[in-house]
């Protein structure tokens, strides 16, 4: 599935120019393919990325019963789902991807027992599911984790409850809303995640025949359906990918046209660029980033949404290690965020971290050198940092990017960027 020996080789001083089109979003494509777990018969989901995640998660489903079809071209994906589909998500797929732990709230409501090996995927921080399995706990079932393992059953079926998360979890809320969907009675998520992602998989539910209210708010109401049926639904465009190109014009005094981002869904950080100095402009299918100057510094604080994602900080970081000014980048979602801080140093940046804020005083330019990736927004944000430093820069653990973004190579040379791919 990754192949851990290939690398990105990138020459520097490159300036991004031209058009990009960002598809479906890889956080919320996955949630909705575990989703299609809800109902018997053959759902639709459209707009799907062609990432490795995308394909983790489609084998994840066809050991758990379903009959699955990608089509590349149309980057539609088809789900037949059993009558029973299984109830055991394996460690050897769920190690590679933390989505898998989304077929939790769908298998124990739907099946009544789940089996789901502790989540892997980015070396990010602890990200701990106790909110996920005290949500289920909440609804009636009986969960806990034991070697290596979330197990849940509920023979009787679940009932709706009053939950309340002492964090807008994006993980949490989506498993006890697909968990509460078949509950009886009514369920309602106090301090619930408001992400994109959250509302376009509660959308697909409402299409499936749920009943939400709430989404986008910070209290999601669920009325509890006797069954769901399966239906189509296009995925929401990636707002981290859109953010990620926008990164890229203003790190390399670059202009790039960014269709299919959704500017309502990164006012923060489109604030934040603009206050950089980059100008900004709405499209009729998407938005525009222009750069004329080197960036001007700025600080940041990571916040669940609408605050400024988590995903885009070590974008932040690499466009305020060659920017004027001194600054100060802040997390406070993923403690393990700052992992790449290291590598981004080996290419001469000046960061110091503290705890989770890391102050950062920008250079003119950056000295290529080996480095590699830690996850998937690293490894994007470190081909980036290649591109503003001088000479070579290779990038290892390519497999990390394709999670995220597909095709970022040859978008990459089509706006101009000297960057391959290597084994």
């Amino acid at each position: 599935m990754e192949n851990t020996n290939e690398y990105f080789q990138v020459v520097g001083g490159a300036r991004l120019s031209g058009e990009v089109t960002v598809y479906g979003a890889k956080n919320s494509a996955l949630k909705l393919m575990a989703a299609s777990l809800l109902a018997v018969g053959e759902s639709t989901i459209e707009n799907v990325p062609d990432i490795a995640d995308v394909h983790i998660m489609e084998e994840l489903l066809t050991r758990l019963g379903c009959k699955c079809s990608y089509d590349r071209n149309a980057l539609t994906m088809k789900i037949l789902v059993p009558k029973v589909p299984g109830h055991r998500a394996d460690y050897d797929l769920v190690r590679k991807m933390r989505a898998s732990i989304n077929v939790l709230g769908p298998l124990v409501t739907r099946v009544g027992k789940v089996e789901v090996a502790l989540p892997g995927g980015d070396a990010i921080g602890s990200r701990g599911i106790d909110f996920h399995i005290k949500g289920l706990i909440d609804l009636g079932a009986e969960a806990h984790s034991e070697h290596g393992y979330v197990i849940a059953t509920a023979p009787n079926g679940l009932t709706g409850a009053a939950i309340s998360l002492d964090f807008p979890s994006v993980g949490a809320t989506e498993n006890i809303m697909t968990a509460a969907v078949l509950a009886k009675g009514i369920t309602t998520i106090d301090n619930a995640a408001r992400e994109p992602d959250v509302v376009d998989l509660g959308e697909f539910l409402i299409a499936m025949g749920a009943k939400i209210e709430g989404l986008g708010t910070p209290v999601i109401t669920i009325t509890g359906v006797k069954e769901l049926k399966p239906t189509t639904h296009a995925t929401l465009t990636d707002r981290i990918v859109a953010g990620t190109w926008a990164f890229a014009a203003v790190m390399t005094q670059g202009d790039i046209t960014i269709h299919g981002g959704r500017p309502e869904h990164l006012e923060v950080p489109l604030d934040k660029l603009v206050a950089a100095g980059a100008v900004i402009t709405t499209i009729h299918d998407g938005f525009r980033v222009r750069m004329d100057k080197r960036p001007v510094a700025i600080d940041i604080a990571t916040l669940p949404y609408p605050g400024f994602p988590t995903d885009l900080q070590p974008f932040v970081i690499t466009m305020n290690a060659i920017a004027e000014g001194n600054s100060i980048v802040t997390e406070n979602v993923f403690e393990g965020r700052f992992m790449f801080v290291s590598e981004l140093q080996r290419l001469g940046a000046d960061i110091h971290v503290d705890g989770h804020h890391a102050s950062i005083t920008g250079k003119k330019q950056l000295s290529g050198a080996p480095v590699a990736a830690t996850d998937i927004r690293a490894g994007a944000g470190l081909v980036l940092a290649g591109l503003v430093s001088e000479g070579i820069t290779t990038v290892e653990d390519a497999f990390h990017v394709d999670r995220g973004y597909p095709g970022f190579v040859e978008a990459l040379l089509a706006l101009g960027a000297k960057v391959s791919r290597h084994i």
